[in-house]
């Protein structure tokens, strides 16, 4: 098929490569010049593992290429995938370049004269796409839905893992307002063989945000259970995840085996949830849910907790050493996630926050990530000093603090010094790893010091 695909960010270019990787002929189009160019040459302007391999391989196939020319891309389209951002203000969805590429698509089709299936990429909230979307596409276009074709599609992408994602897919949502376009997404994903749904355009909407506010809801939870066994003492929430996900509902026994699946790994504890999509996404589902007068007392519980869960790091640190004022702190990792250099959201913006507030001097280091960081901290990005090289300064600080899984980070069990306390915010390493010393986390042994 011939793919045209509105946006490059995480979504639109994992997607047009990846489509074009598995045949089909893909334009991505974006509005900034320097990025088209870039694109075109095989270099993307984003961080995900496997992209830049995959874009220069369907760029020297010719199935993949990228224009800033609207109209040039859906001249050649079959079919056309909307991904452009939807950033959240106050916690409602800003649907403004949803609604502006539609209505750019629109008065394309007018004077199109053939049929064309429009397929939403980006998350929207449930409603959107048969009413904001189909609304704008009538009105530019002078047409109704029939005369083109209208669907969404929604993205279970993990950054970093975005490329095997996309590639190995556990599910396919096929959502549809007309049956051409459920054919033409059928066409599309045809080199796939997992799972396919074919639904409606709002149960497509409601799938994508149900599956992150559950995910979301069960870190919360375990985060709030983790933070009583931190102030109990005495409980190990390593243990206790362990024996939660024995549980064969959780890990199945199948033919003597146990399986253990990957959503277990959203039972460990740690420092709250952040990145581009599940606080924002919770964020939308509570606000619209509240728009139709619904108090949404689960989400705003889940997003309370992930609120001050970063907190909970400078206070057991500070219960660990006493004052913090003068004490040097050594921060390991900005990025919201390992391979990526993605910061939105980030826990590691609070955590030093509340470090500085404390009177603690701050050191930070990430492989990728700290140019995004500085830029997104803003003139508070003077109180603290980046690094490209973290190795040499574990001596010449008083705690080290973990943030981010990056494997690079496992060195430092060699550097640990007698009881210099690390505090291990994702549990990277096991206690029995780092040597003398002192290993602090979040749901672990740990008294808080009573007055």
């Amino acid at each position: 098929m011939r793919v045209a695909v509105v946006g490059t960010g995480y979504v639109g270019l994992v997607s047009g490569v990846c489509l074009a990787a598995k045949g089909h002929e893909v334009t991505c189009v974006d509005i900034n010049p320097v990025i088209v160019e870039s694109l075109n040459r095989g270099i993307p302007h984003i961080h995900e593992k496997g992209l830049a391999e995959l874009l220069t391989r369907t760029v020297e196939t010719g199935l993949f290429r990228a224009t800033s020319r609207l109209n040039e891309a859906l001249d050649r389209a079959d079919l056309v995938l909307i991904a452009v951002g939807t950033p959240s203000t106050n916690g409602v969805i800003d649907l403004r370049y949803i609604r502006s590429a539609a209505q750019d698509i629109g008065a394309w089709l007018k004077d199109a004269g053939r049929f064309v299936s429009v397929v939403v990429k980006s998350t929207v909230v449930p409603g959107t796409t048969d009413s904001v979307v189909l609304a704008e596409l009538e009105a530019s276009s002078g047409l109704k839905l029939g005369a083109f074709g209208l669907g969404m599609n929604p993205e279970f992408l993990r950054e970093g893992e975005a490329i095997i994602d996309f590639m190995e897919p556990d599910r396919i949502v096929f959502g549809h307002e007309d049956h051409r376009t459920l054919a033409a997404l059928e066409e599309l994903y045809a080199p796939w063989s997992c799972d396919k749904i074919a639904v409606s355009t709002r149960t497509a909407e409601m799938i994508k945000y149900a599956n992150n506010a559950i995910l979301a809801v069960q870190i919360s939870a375990m985060n709030e259970i983790a933070n009583v066994s931190t102030r109990l003492g005495g409980i190990d929430m390593r243990d206790v995840v362990n024996g939660v996900a024995l549980d064969k509902r959780w890990s199945p026994i199948v033919g003597g085996h146990r399986v253990v699946p990957g959503i277990v790994s959203y039972l460990v504890p740690g420092c709250g949830f952040g990145g581009s999509c599940f606080p924002k996404d919770v964020q939308a589902i509570r606000s619209l849910g509240e728009s139709v007068g619904l108090p949404m007392a689960m989400l705003n519980a889940v997003l309370s907790v992930n609120d001050d869960q970063p907190l909970q790091v400078g206070a057991i640190l500070a219960d660990a050493m006493g004052n913090l004022d003068g004490v040097k702190v050594l921060i390991l990792g900005l990025a919201f996630k390992p391979e990526t250099d993605d910061v939105r959201e980030s826990a590691s913006f609070p955590i030093i926050a509340d470090l500085l507030d404390r009177g603690a001097v701050v050191t930070a280091h990430d492989p990728i990530a700290t140019p995004n960081f500085k830029a997104a901290m803003g003139s508070e990005a003077a109180q603290v000093r980046f690094v490209d090289n973290w190795k040499p300064l574990v001596a010449d600080h008083d705690a080290i603090i973990i943030v981010t899984r990056w494997d690079d980070y496992r060195d430092i069990v060699a550097e640990a010094i007698d009881g210099k306390p690390l505090f291990d915010v994702r549990r990277l390493l096991a206690p029995e790893e780092v040597g003398s010393a002192t290993y602090l986390t979040i749901g672990r042994n740990f008294v808080r010091k009573t007055a």
